[in-house]
C-alpha cells in the first residue's frame, strides 16, 4: 500500500496524467475531494480533475509528514500531511522569476487491493490554517 501511495505523489509531482490514472481504481466508486472543491465521483470525473490541476500547476513538490497507515484486509488508508511547495500562479509575469508558495493539507488516501494490486479509491484533502494548533483556544 505504501508503494501505491508513493506512486500517487510521484504522478502528482510529475503532473503525469497517465501515471495518475494508473494509480486509481477505474470504477464508479472512486471519489476525490481537492481542497476547496466539491467531492467528485467516478473515475472519469476524478481523472478530469487531475487533468485540470496539472494544466494549471507549473511546479509542485510534496513533503509528506505524520504518515499513519492502517491495513484491514483488502482495504487500507493513510492519513498524513501534505506540506506543499508550488509555483504561485501568475508570479512569473512581466519577466519576474516565479515565486514559490507553501501550504499544508491534511489528507486521507484510501486504497483497495484488487487482483493483488493496491489502487486508490478515495483521496480527500483539506487545507490546514496557518498557525493552527490542535487543542488551542
Amino acid at each position: 500500500m505504501a508503494e501505491a501511495n508513493r506512486a500517487f505523489y510521484a504522478a502528482f509531482e510529475a503532473r503525469d496524467l497517465a501515471a495518475m490514472g494508473d494509480v486509481w481504481e477505474r470504477s464508479t466508486r472512486v471519489a476525490v475531494t481537492h481542497p476547496g472543491w466539491p467531492t467528485l465521483r467516478g473515475f472519469e470525473q476524478v481523472l478530469s480533475s487531475w487533468r485540470a490541476i496539472f494544466a494549471n500547476t507549473p511546479y509542485i513538490q510534496f513533503f509528506l509528514t505524520e504518515e499513519d497507515v492502517t491495513v484491514d484486509g483488502d482495504v487500507a488508508w493513510m492519513t498524513l500531511y501534505e506540506n506543499i511547495l508550488q509555483e504561485v500562479p501568475g508570479s512569473g509575469d512581466e519577466g519576474r522569476s516565479p515565486e514559490l508558495g507553501d501550504s499544508r493539507v491534511a489528507a486521507t488516501n484510501v486504497f483497495c487491493r484488487t487482483a493483488g494490486r493496491w489502487r486508490m479509491v478515495v483521496h480527500h484533502g483539506s487545507p490546514v490554517a496557518r498557525g493552527f494548533e490542535p487543542g488551542a483556544g
